[in-house]
């Protein structure tokens, strides 16, 4: 008997929405100032767009679990998949950890806001979160998605549209504007002539980032040729208003000095209702964030693992990481996942001077491998095109091959220039803690890109999983 399609579109646009839908960007972006609608359309325009529909093309193609695993295999081999699910896999690991600390700093609002500065504290809840995580997603993609999607609504969706409300109201009462709205060039542009005003493009691209991995689960979708690109339509929507609104919401009310990137929405309800005497709401607010934010890493915690058990199941990897529970939860990677997460979350904290410069390392590392990841992935959509034309896509870029060469350009050169620009740290980041920035970027960098040929060059004939275990 045919097994029964597990994902609606309804939960495709929750878990997808849950992937690069996070209040936790709104800070970074706010930091941009004004600048932010620049930096939104520029990301929009050569990220988003394009990621969303390179995905879309190679999603209803080839719409098997795995995603960017699956697409760069047909395209490159079975090395190269591997390559492409491990930059994607080591992204989710590193990108949780700013997303831990972000949950963890929103916990605090709900006792004591200063405990969101204590490392101890922040240690302890992120050992926590991740941990309980981990074992509900080995419950299955059932219980995933119900997370992300209570996460999403009730702790992402619900307090952006509040804080989009709130700051009108306290605009309309007359209540300083800690944002400079002028429409001049310098208030609108960035100088390009000085790469640390650039540096925050980084975290629009990021705050974006991800829509492609809701591909990975592509076989448990209902009808997915035609609800995948539907839902990449709805997504790329609600990002656009959340991102820019909502970003706008955090700059007016939160002076640019008292930003903090962990905590900046919090401290954004906390001003406003202090000057509506509503602080009595801080700790359900508090709660509903930490829990959407969970909701969001509970996404990116079981995606990856997907895709890299597909290149493992294929004889990439030991039949160690092939191993899944019931419920089809590749369980001793979701583990691994886990203790990796521990130690570099506890390392970032540990070794820098504040949780901010440990939230923008994470930042910038995430960034420098997953540009590297889409690069792959613009490459393989591109290549299949020419390579499997007869390959029946129910989604394909308009323009016929010309429109696929521009979008998948625009993508490669915009990837390009980020993984430039993640090097240098912000005007603001600690002159002190520069050395250690660089020395972290380049050593994570030259690890995570050998791992994966390292592992192929020494890859056996047995680690190919029996059809039976497929």
């Amino acid at each position: 008997m045919k097994k029964r399609k597990s994902m609606s579109l309804f939960y495709l646009i929750m878990v997808s929405s849950a992937l690069v839908i996070s209040i936790r960007n709104l800070p970074t972006i706010a930091a941009s100032q004004f600048q932010m609608l620049f930096f939104g359309l520029v990301a929009t325009i050569v990220f988003l767009i394009p990621s969303a529909l390179v995905s879309a093309e190679l999603a209803t193609g080839w719409p098997k679990m795995g995603g960017i695993a699956v697409w760069t295999k047909e395209a490159f081999g079975k090395k190269w998949g591997l390559v492409a699910s491990w930059l994607q896999w080591i992204y989710a690991i590193i990108s949780v950890i700013s997303m831990l600390f972000f949950v963890s700093a929103s916990f605090a609002y709900i006792f004591d806001k200063n405990l969101a500065d204590n490392k101890v504290y922040m240690l302890v809840s992120e050992l926590v979160l991740i941990w309980a995580f981990t074992f509900i997603n080995l419950k299955g993609l059932k219980i995933s998605k119900i997370v992300s999607t209570v996460g999403y609504l009730v702790g992402v969706f619900f307090p952006a549209i509040l804080i989009i409300i709130l700051s009108v109201i306290y605009i309309w009462q007359g209540n300083p504007i800690n944002l400079d709205l002028s429409l001049t060039k310098k208030n609108i542009f960035p100088d390009f002539s000085n790469i640390s005003s650039l540096v925050l493009f980084i975290g629009f691209i990021r705050a974006v980032a991800g829509i492609e991995v809701s591909a990975a689960h592509a076989n448990s979708v209902e009808n997915p040729k035609k609800n995948y690109p539907i839902a990449l339509f709805i997504v790329v929507v609600f990002v656009l208003i959340i991102n820019i609104l909502g970003s706008m919401a955090v700059a007016v009310v939160v002076p640019l000095n008292d930003l903090s990137l962990s905590a900046g929405v919090m401290e954004a309800f906390l001003h406003i209702f202090q000057k509506f005497k509503l602080t009595f709401f801080l700790p359900l607010i508090a709660l509903l964030v930490a829990v959407g934010q969970a909701g969001g890493f509970s996404s990116w915690l079981l995606g990856p693992v997907k895709g890299l058990l597909v290149v493992a199941k294929d004889g990439e990897l030991p039949p160690f990481f092939q191993k899944v529970n019931k419920n089809n939860v590749p369980v001793n990677l979701m583990i691994i996942q886990a203790i990796i997460i521990s130690i570099l979350g506890t390392f970032f904290l540990l070794f820098t001077s504040s949780i901010d410069v440990a939230f923008w390392i994470s930042v910038a590392l995430s960034m420098l491998i997953y540009a590297a990841m889409y690069i792959l992935m613009y490459l393989s959509g591109l290549y299949l095109r020419y390579k499997k034309p007869n390959v029946k896509r129910s989604f394909k870029i308009p323009g016929k091959n010309f429109g696929i060469i521009i979008v998948s350009t625009i993508g490669i050169i915009a990837m390009a220039l980020s993984f430039i620009i993640a090097f240098f740290p912000p005007a603001e980041f600690p002159t002190q803690q520069r050395k250690l920035y660089f020395s972290i970027l380049i050593i994570g960098i030259i690890v995570v890109f050998a791992l994966p040929f390292i592992i192929n060059a020494f890859k056996k004939p047995h680690w190919i999983a029996r059809k039976k275990d497929k």
